[in-house]
C-alpha cells in the first residue's frame, strides 16, 4: 500500500512568554485504504497533529503531506481531498439535515442537480432519510454525528480524520458509527482517528500511535503492541508484605518478563503457562496476598505503561 499522508520530523511550537512544544520531531505515515489511531492523554499533541494535517494549524518545522501534497505549500488542494469530523457540533442551524448536505455538495463544486442526487444519496447510506426534514437541534446526539460523518463524505475525499467520533455516543449509536466507518474504509477511503477508547482502537485501527509530550512513543498495529507489553499474562498481586522482595522473587521465576512495583502491588508479565502462573502465585502467599489478578495484556495496559497513571488537565 502506498503512503496517503507522509509527517517528517514534524514541529509545532505556540508562541508567547512561555512556549508551548504541541508536537516535537513527529514522523509516520499513514497508507492508503488503512484505518490509523492517535492515542494520547489530553494535551498530547494529537489535535495540534490533526490540525497540522488538515492545514488549519501551521507548522514551525518539518513536512507534511496529504496524496502528495504539501500542507503548507497548496492547502486548497489538501482540503479538497480529505474529510475532517470534529468532536463539537458543527452542523449548520438554521439548515434542515437535507439541506446540510446540498449545501456542502455545492460547495465543492456540484451543480443542482448532482448535489440533490448525492445528498439523497447520503440520506440513506447513513439511515437519515427520515429525518431529511428535520433541524439539526431536533437530533439526537447519534444521529448528529451520524450527519457530520455523512457531510464530510459528500465530496468522496480520500481521506477521513475524525476527532473522538464516537465520544458521548450510548453503545447502539457507538456501534452503529463503527459500521459506517467500517463500510467507508472497505470502499476505500484513508481514516485517521484520534480516541480515547482503548476497544475501539483495539477494534478499528489496523495501525496506531500512541503519543504524549509530542512525541511518538510507539507506532504498531494493536496485535503488536499488545504482544510487546511483554507476554501472555498479566498477574496484578496486592500484598500487605515486602513488595521489594516479592518482585526480587518473581523476577526469577522462569517464564516472567517483567514484575513492576506500583505501592503494594507488583504487576507481573508472563508467559501463559500453569507451571509459571502457580510459580508467581506461590511467590506471593509468602508476601501475603491480599488481591490477585489474572488478565490478557490490553492496549490500556499499553497506553498506562508508557503514559503513567498521572491524571492530565
Amino acid at each position: 500500500m502506498s503512503d496517503v499522508i507522509t509527517i517528517t520530523d514534524l514541529r509545532k511550537v505556540y508562541p508567547g512568554p512561555k512556549p508551548v512544544t504541541a508536537v516535537d520531531g513527529v514522523s509516520l505515515t499513514v497508507s492508503k485504504g488503512e484505518i490509523f489511531g492517535l492515542l494520547g492523554p489530553n494535551g498530547a499533541g494529537k489535535s495540534t497533529l490533526v490540525g497540522v494535517c488538515t492545514t488549519r494549524i501551521r507548522p514551525t518545522g518539518g513536512k507534511v503531506t496529504v496524496v502528495g501534497t504539501d500542507v503548507t505549500a497548496d492547502p486548497s488542494r489538501v482540503k479538497s481531498t480529505i474529510g475532517v469530523v470534529t468532536q463539537g457540533n458543527t452542523l449548520d442551524r438554521s439548515c434542515t439535515v437535507w439541506e446540510n448536505l446540498y449545501t456542502h455538495c455545492r460547495f465543492f463544486g456540484l451543480n443542482g442537480r448532482a448535489a440533490k442526487q448525492r445528498a439523497n444519496e447520503l440520506l440513506e447510506q447513513f439511515r437519515l432519510a427520515d429525518r431529511a426534514k428535520a433541524m439539526p437541534y431536533a437530533l439526537s446526539g447519534g444521529m448528529a454525528r451520524r450527519l457530520m460523518l455523512a457531510r464530510a463524505v459528500a465530496h468522496r475525499p480520500a481521506i477521513l480524520f475524525l476527532d473522538e467520533p464516537t465520544a458521548g455516543l450510548d453503545p447502539q449509536s457507538r456501534l452503529a458509527l463503527w459500521d459506517l466507518i467500517a463500510d467507508l474504509r472497505r470502499s476505500g477511503v484513508t481514516i485517521l482517528l484520534t480516541t480515547h477508547y482503548m476497544d475501539e482502537a483495539d477494534q478499528m485501527c489496523d495501525r496506531l500511535a500512541i503519543i504524549d509530550h509530542g512525541k511518538v512513543l510507539i507506532d504498531d498495529s494493536p496485535a503488536a503492541l499488545k504482544k510487546a507489553d511483554g507476554g501472555d499474562t498479566i498477574i496484578v498481586l496486592e500484598v500487605s508484605g515486602n513488595v521489594e522482595e516479592l518482585a526480587a522473587a518473581v523476577r526469577a521465576i522462569p517464564g516472567v518478563h517483567a514484575a513492576d512495583i506500583r505501592n503494594q502491588e507488583v504487576r507481573v508479565s508472563a508467559v501463559e503457562t500453569p507451571q509459571t502462573i502457580s510459580s508467581v502465585i506461590a511467590a506471593g502467599m509468602e508476601c501475603r496476598i491480599v488481591n490477585i489478578s489474572v488478565t490478557k495484556p490490553s492496549l490500556e495496559t499499553v497506553f498506562i505503561d508508557l503514559t503513567g497513571r498521572d491524571l492530565r488537565e
